[in-house]
């Protein structure tokens, strides 16, 4: 097969557009509920709204984007979710918007946008094959792009919502919608043909799709690991950019301007890590990197508890991110290599609902735990958790097949679980 590289550039440039245009949205949406409110609570309320769209989408879309086919379910996510981000500024400034009127449409963007991101990942593996680039390479890309989004976007946030006003990035970010669908929907083109959309089956064939997501992520040792780690550690980290630091700008350095800095920096050295771990890391073994990295990544919150400079909160976060960049490859290339292709959408999907199923909590409980017992206290709860979570990794036996991936890639469902112990029988 010839090597064809545009299909995959053309969606990682349609990543790298629209997640710039979220980055965007991801400073000026907590910015304006607490600039408009004061109050940490409905700030979190906002974010729980967001965070549960996003589960709900990604368990509940996963099987559809295996139907109607990867391309497809990207290219009507991005059109959906764009409509919903600009209905908040349309809304604001003609008829007025409320509150919960605000909510229901941060709700309906993220829960459009949730299938799409599943299913521009279930595309990277093909199409990394057809450019004849290594899935750790790609996922890195990917990463790369993501960290990126947030490095550049987050202080491009700060200083508009100085100049424009945190309604009118809305408009921007709808657009980014667009552009992504767009280029999707003109220059990816998978090796394989799309599957032709399955509305007409049965509910039950739907819900059994969706059971044998989970059965797989459950009954892979080491996925079964890496989603309660994560479920874990997303419950703490949700809350750490959507409520926790708009709070402690706020409270500490007063500007969104330190707000916006303290994400991209976050950012900027996940970038870094990302890329470091695209170019060497098919050579160093994932599992210990994997656990040590996780581990350094809880440090910031005792860091922070301290209530530091603002210059000392922007070092800290730099080698944070830099520690996080390539934990989401690792996690990314260990489930490429062993899901099959067609269960692709729903296993992807259900990894995502899975590790995020505790954010919603999280972001909520964070906002009141904010207002009732203060800004230290929070982040000293935050970082004994993490701490508990990422060394009990040490002691996992799940995680060892992490540098043993299976000897071909797979391309297509595993037996059921009842046949697989009948043909074993019948040996």
């Amino acid at each position: 097969m010839p090597v064809r590289r545009m299909p995959l550039l053309a969606l990682f440039s349609a990543n790298a557009i629209s997640l710039t245009g979220s980055a965007l949205t991801l400073i000026a949406v907590p910015w304006f509920v607490l600039q408009t409110t004061g109050s940490p609570a409905k700030t979190g309320v906002t974010a729980f709204c967001e965070f549960t769209a996003t589960v709900l989408a990604a368990f509940f879309g996963g099987a559809l984007v295996d139907r109607i086919g990867h391309r497809r379910a990207s290219i009507a996510a991005d059109l959906s979710s764009g409509g919903a981000i600009a209905l908040i500024p349309a809304l604001y400034y003609t008829v007025g918007l409320a509150f919960w009127q605000l909510l229901a449409l941060v709700f309906c963007a993220a829960f459009f946008n949730a299938p799409g991101t599943t299913a521009r990942s279930a595309l990277v593996p093909d199409l990394a094959g057809l450019a004849g680039m290594r899935l750790e390479r790609a996922n890195s890309v990917v990463q790369s792009i993501q960290r990126g989004a947030m490095m550049l976007g987050a202080p491009i946030a700060g200083v508009l919502i100085a100049v424009l006003g945190t309604s009118r990035l809305l408009w921007i970010d709808a657009a980014t919608f667009a552009v992504s669908a767009l280029l999707v929907g003109f220059a990816v083109r998978t090796p394989a043909p799309e599957p032709a959309a399955q509305a007409a089956e049965p509910p039950s064939r739907y819900l059994a799709d969706l059971r044998a997501g989970l059965r797989y992520i459950f009954g892979e040792p080491v996925v079964r690991v890496i989603v309660l780690t994560v479920l874990v550690t997303n419950f703490i980290d949700a809350p750490f950019i959507s409520v926790i630091m708009p709070v402690f700008a706020r409270d500490l350095y007063h500007s969104a301007v330190a707000f916006g800095l303290t994400v991209s920096v976050f950012g900027g050295g996940s970038l870094l890590g990302a890329i470091l771990y695209g170019v060497a890391g098919h050579r160093v073994p994932r599992r210990p990197i994997y656990i040590a990295l996780f581990i350094f990544v809880g440090t910031r919150f005792w860091v922070l508890a301290l209530l530091p400079t603002l210059p000392i909160v922007l070092g800290m976060l730099a080698l944070d991110g830099l520690a996080s960049g390539p934990i989401n490859p690792i996690i990314g290339t260990v489930l490429q290599e062993r899901v099959p292709a067609s269960m692709r959408g729903r296993v992807f999907g259900a990894v995502t609902a899975s590790a995020w199923a505790a954010m919603p909590i999280g972001v909520l409980g964070a906002g009141y735990l904010l207002v009732a017992i203060g800004l230290r206290a929070v982040l000293l709860i935050c970082a004994a958790l993490y701490l508990v979570t990422t060394v009990s990794l040490l002691f996992s036996r799940g995680l060892r097949q992490m540098d043993t991936p299976p000897a071909a890639p797979p391309s297509s469902e595993p037996i059921p679980m009842d046949e697989r112990e009948t043909a074993q029988g019948s040996r």
